[in-house]
């Protein structure tokens, strides 16, 4: 098997006050299952290595004498899909009289601040079976979901709620 790394460098997109959470998880949804990712960061990102363990990834940080950090994220042979982990979706049948049901798996990011409820769904959409659609649960209307869903060929459609949450159903196009 052929394994390269993808290098990515956010640096410039943290010094000019840009969030590069999106970017890292396409960089990522895009690795082949030998691939490893090296990111290049002004400081050590503790919070993606959470987010990254979940979706099976190891890795390995440094810090270079300049003081940025260089991290290599890997993913352990063994490793053929994303781990479930908080937020990670449970598939559900769901009911109806049709014979062929098909699956949905329930996020309910409801009470996160943001961008938590972001992460949330979209960890749960790089750990989503074939197949199956996603229903999120928010507390508010998610707009910065929208194209984040786009780029990785997702549709959805939000509803309000009477209670005032929302209710988003994300399928692959």
């Amino acid at each position: 098997m052929n394994s390269k790394t993808i290098t990515l460098d956010v640096r410039e997109d943290i010094r000019n006050g840009r969030e590069p959470f999106s970017k890292i998880l396409s960089a990522v949804n895009a690795l082949g299952a030998d691939d490893q990712l090296l990111l290049l960061a002004p400081f050590e990102p503790k919070p993606l290595f959470a987010v990254l363990e979940k979706q099976g990834f190891k890795y390995k940080a440094e810090r270079a004498k300049t003081g940025d950090w260089s991290v290599i994220f890997t993913r352990p042979p063994s490793e053929l899909r994303p781990r479930a982990g908080r937020g990670a979706p449970e598939p559900v049948d769901a009911p109806g009289p049709s014979p062929v049901a098909f699956r949905v798996a329930d996020v309910d990011a409801r009470g996160l601040e943001p961008p938590q409820p972001l992460i949330t769904i979209l960890e749960a959409l790089a750990a989503l079976p074939l197949g199956v659609e996603l229903r999120a649960r928010t507390d508010r209307r998610p707009m910065h979901l929208y194209p984040q869903l786009e780029e990785r060929g997702f549709a959805a459609e939000t509803e309000e709620q009477t209670d005032g949450s929302y209710v988003t159903h994300i399928r692959r196009r």
